[in-house]
């Protein structure tokens, strides 16, 4: 009998899958297994008892793997699996970024109580006039299982779409759309795009690559989006470039006091993966930690 303990909550329908050789705990001193979101596992004592840490998602910044690695502990990601909850947020957000929806729903709930509003609004909506995204150029930094959906939706919408990853796979290079421009120089992407949307992994090697020098390249008025992790991004040179005029919007999935709240900020509140349809995709999750558990305990 394995043991495995949810450190966030995760949806039953994926929990459903495991087999009666498995058993939830709520100590995490005795799991076997590890079932994890978004908490962060960094100063977590891990007991000798543990085998393997899933990790519902693609990213695994919030695993020591270094540490992991050195007792012995897989750690596997479930990448794909929140790809279209992702990719939709993303457009989302462009949306509300392009058309000024937000100030314009501020300004409707702002005016509830003005029995002509109707009339009031006809003659303040050009305040939020805004862009289409078709024609538009877009960037999309990162080609992997979220990378692509985004890059050929925006094909489909009639958008200019720019791709950059020196790492593509052949599986992801094989779903893309050939109307789409791979370009070997992400500078390429920052001197001609409207839109730039970000999707890698974070790391060392990405950590802060959207910063002050990466922005001073981009075209003035630019909309950034970034579903992916928010230490890709220098947020504070983001800002500063939105009060000075060169970024016109910075979406994020990622709240915190550097962002919530400011002007030209949209932030939502980690929603990337927040769905029902997400959920019965954690089925493949807890299938691996199934596999990967047995494998390793049997090996």
């Amino acid at each position: 009998m394995y043991k495995f303990n949810c450190i966030n909550n995760i949806s039953p329908i994926g929990l459903k899958n495991f087999t009666n050789k498995y058993e939830q705990t709520s100590k995490v001193e005795e799991a076997n297994g590890l079932l994890v979101r978004s908490a962060s596992l960094h100063e977590m004592e891990f007991s000798d008892n543990l085998y393997a840490i899933a990790r519902a998602g693609a990213g695994v910044n919030n695993i020591p793997l270094k540490r992991c690695a050195e007792k012995g502990i897989v750690v596997f990601n479930t990448p794909g699996a929140n790809a279209n909850g992702v990719k939709e947020l993303v457009f989302a957000g462009m949306l509300l970024a392009s058309r000024d929806i937000v100030e314009g729903v501020d300004w409707v709930r702002s005016n509830w109580d003005n029995e002509d509003i109707a009339k009031t609004a006809e003659k303040e909506k050009k305040r939020f006039a805004g862009t289409e995204l078709q024609g538009k150029k877009i960037g999309i930094i990162g080609l992997g299982a979220i990378g692509v959906r985004v890059a050929n939706a925006a094909v489909n919408l009639g958008m200019d779409v720019y791709g950059y990853d020196p790492y593509v796979s052949v599986d992801s290079a094989w779903h893309l759309s050939r109307k789409i421009t791979h370009v070997l120089n992400v500078d390429d992407i920052y001197m001609n795009c409207d839109f730039i949307t970000i999707h890698v992994p974070l790391s060392d090697a990405t950590r802060l690559m959207i910063n002050k020098d990466a922005v001073s390249k981009m075209k003035k008025g630019v909309v950034l989006v970034n579903m992916a992790r928010d230490m890709l991004v220098d947020e504070k040179a983001v800002v500063a470039a939105i009060d000075s005029g060169k970024v016109r919007r910075y979406v994020s999935d990622f709240p915190n006091p550097v962002v919530a709240g400011k002007r030209g900020c949209i932030t939502t509140p980690h929603l990337g993966a927040s769905t029902r349809s997400t959920a019965p995709r954690w089925q493949w999750m807890s299938s691996r930690i199934i596999s990967r558990t047995e494998i390793f305990t049997t090996a």
